[in-house]
């Protein structure tokens, strides 16, 4: 039973690898217990703001067991999206991630070949695919994989990559062989603290959602509170300022997924060119886009508001 155990382990990591992802990690599918306290007193500071739906599913989101019935394991995986090439550096800006297709096309994709495959080699195997829009802690369970530790920021860090790549899981009913943490590599470094354009990052490991550029450019639907006039960094769509200034990041290597590369136009778009996008140009450069999801009206506003 151990060896299967283990052969089942080493042929998904195998898989995962051989379908583009960084790393993969697995964790035993229990409560998490060390996030239930944090989650419940992030949430009763506000520090959702406008994202209701945090609030949501509240069970569900600490136990993986209620997603999926009988689960056993949570296999994690990362997907490098550092692009090779970056925009002007005078014009509004654009989260890294953002830069080409929508991520959650891209990831679920490849998941779902990772799920056929644990099907064809494994057997009948329970399980879903889950990326970044269903209740789940993404970085909770990649730092309990062993994928990384969660920095200063919040955002989960690697020693060899940083913190440029998406996380996503398959949670399954199978059993399999499970990682380990590694330690916090932070030390007593504060850059990112100091840095954050709106001091969102209001301690250590904790952010305040509702002072974040990319929740107020792309979860806000309201007006951007004035308090922020002048804090935004010309920052239009996320932001990646704490990760930009993160010592870790300076070991992050360009992606190998060409459906991240940008769309030509947008790399070499002036703040000109912004402030003067139509919505033809709009959906020719983010047709794909995971920048769709604040519409055009929503980076309007956005553009408006940093002017």
């Amino acid at each position: 039973m151990l060896k299967r155990v283990a052969e089942h382990t080493q042929l998904i990591k195998a898989e995962a690898k051989r379908l583009g992802f960084l790393s993969c990690g697995i964790s035993q599918a229990n409560f998490l217990e060390e996030e239930a306290p944090r989650l419940e007193k992030w949430l009763n500071k506000n520090m959702n703001g406008e994202m209701g739906y945090m609030a949501n599913y509240f069970d569900k989101r600490l136990d993986p067991r209620l997603l999926v019935d009988d689960a056993k394991s949570v296999i994690s995986v990362l997907l490098n999206y550092y692009p090779e090439q970056q925009q002007e550096t005078e014009s509004y800006k654009l989260s890294k991630y953002a830069y080409g297709h929508d991520y959650h096309h891209v990831i679920k994709s490849k998941l779902k070949l990772l799920q056929q495959f644990i099907t064809q080699e494994i057997g009948e195997v329970n399980g879903r695919a889950f990326v970044d829009s269903a209740p789940v802690l993404d970085k909770a369970w990649a730092a309990k994989s062993g994928l990384g530790w969660i920095g200063k920021h919040s955002n989960l860090l690697t020693q060899k990559q940083g913190s440029f790549y998406f996380i996503a899981e398959l949670i399954v009913d199978l059993e399999l062989e499970y990682d380990h943490p590694v330690t916090d590599h932070c030390g007593t470094c504060t850059a990112c603290l100091d840095a954050c354009p709106t001091q969102a990052i209001v301690e250590p490991y904790v952010v305040d959602g509702s002072k974040c550029i990319s929740y107020l450019t792309i979860e806000l639907k309201n007006e951007i509170p004035s308090e922020f006039q002048g804090k935004m960094d010309d920052w239009m769509f996320g932001c990646d300022v704490c990760q930009d200034v993160c010592p870790w990041n300076r070991f992050s290597k360009p992606h190998n997924e060409p459906l991240f590369n940008p769309h030509p136009e947008l790399l070499s778009m002036t703040k000109k060119d912004w402030e003067e996008i139509t919505e033809d140009v709009f959906k020719k450069v983010f047709q794909k886009s995971a920048v769709k999801r604040t519409k055009f009206s929503g980076l309007k506003r956005n553009i408006e508001f940093l002017k």
